[in-house]
């Protein structure tokens, strides 16, 4: 008897980012030639909600290797809280009928942290779910890295680069705030790589009074500049001290009352700590003599073509997956290791972040460099 082929759903969600399409055809071609039927599903979650797709053919496959962005679009809603009509509203039950009308064997899910979350709720409503760990962030835990950052990293040490001849030319200190809200990877990848003088991160609280002494001890021998690599989520200490005490009182609120006045409290302290660079420079022109400018790379980092390192990993964890589907291995996230992959329990991936340890090799090198760190 011939059997049924598997009809297989693939999605991507969360913030765009370089490498989404090259894992989109690894996983694809490789699906096609297990004999494999693909489809995709448009503006990620929302799309699976509204039961919104395309056939995913060779031909739809071809060409979008070295394309950034998602030829599938995407969204970040949470599937178990998805605003519907003006309503907040659970989808999940209608994602199970929209699976099972499409006769799907399996769901294909590439993001971030936010995804696999998605994921494992959608696993835990019986479908058969794996996913794909993407981040520029390279803050996904269980996996050695995550495609997007390498091309993250390229930009954001290239503009470094670039800075450093206008900080020389004119003397000047210049912050340049990189992506990472909660995980310092990129920051700390591009200052080492771009030779920044100064590296804040989230993972380090650091104080003024630090970073302008590195930044006068570099006056004294000669050197009238500095750069200063800041990560979007670096906070001096008494900041930090100020958003733990408003995260705790979030995770001690008890009723639906304290629960929404903590989150509007963490919510005041985080914007009003929105501006940091901007207070940063301002707090060094004051401390060390010299003007200060801020250059906010923002969306910059996650646009355009993947570099070939992400292309590369993006390919080989999309065939992986591919595999793994073939085999019926599912609740799993393919993760990089070493030269190989792995497949990790969902379960220790959602939830969960991969953060800077203080220890760190390149902490260590950083240090050995003597590159402030702020603390």
């Amino acid at each position: 008897m011939v059997q049924a082929k598997k009809r297989i759903g693939i999605l991507t969600a969360g913030g765009d980012s370089p490498g989404l399409n090259a894992a989109i055809r690894g996983f694809g071609k490789a699906a096609i030639g297990l004999g494999m039927d693909l489809i995709g599903y448009r503006d990620g979650i929302r799309g699976l909600v509204e039961n919104r797709y395309t056939p995913l053919d060779s031909g739809a496959l071809s060409g979008i290797l070295t394309i950034g962005g998602t030829i599938l679009g995407t969204s970040r809603d949470k599937v178990h809280r998805m605003m519907i009509d003006g309503e907040t509203r659970d989808m999940r039950t209608q994602v199970v009928e929209n699976y099972e009308k499409e006769g799907l064997s399996g769901l294909v899910m590439l993001g971030g942290g936010g995804t696999a979350k998605n994921a494992l709720r959608l696993a835990g409503a019986g479908l058969n779910v794996i996913t794909l760990p993407k981040t520029i962030d390279n803050d996904i835990a269980r996996t050695d890295t995550s495609f997007g950052f390498a091309t993250a990293m390229e930009i954001a040490t290239e503009a470094i680069d670039r800075l450093h001849s206008t900080a020389h030319s004119h003397h000047r200190i210049i912050l340049t705030e990189i992506m990472g809200h909660r995980a310092g990877w990129l920051t700390l990848a591009a200052g080492i790589a771009g030779g920044a003088d100064i590296v804040l991160l989230p993972e380090i609280p650091y104080t003024v009074a630090s970073v302008a002494e590195t930044i006068k001890t570099r006056l004294i021998r000669g050197s009238t500049f500095s750069v200063v690599a800041v990560a979007e989520g670096a906070r001096d200490v008494q900041d930090s001290a100020d958003i733990e005490a408003a995260e705790l009182l979030v995770h001690a609120a008890k009723t639906p009352e304290q629960i929404r006045a903590a989150k509007a409290h963490l919510a005041n302290v985080t914007d009003e700590q929105r501006e940091h660079t901007f207070k940063l420079a301002r707090e060094l022109e004051a401390a060390t003599g010299l003007e200060s400018r801020v250059t906010i790379l923002g969306y910059v980092q996650r646009g355009g073509i993947p570099c070939a390192a992400d292309r590369l990993l993006a390919s080989r964890l999309g065939t992986a997956a591919a595999h793994a589907v073939s085999k019926g291995q599912f609740g799993m996230m393919v993760a990089a290791r070493g030269e190989d992959t792995d497949l990790v329990p969902l379960t220790e991936v959602a939830g969960n972040l991969k953060l800077v340890p203080p220890d760190h090799e390149w902490i260590q090198t950083a240090r050995k460099l003597g590159t402030g760190l702020g603390d």
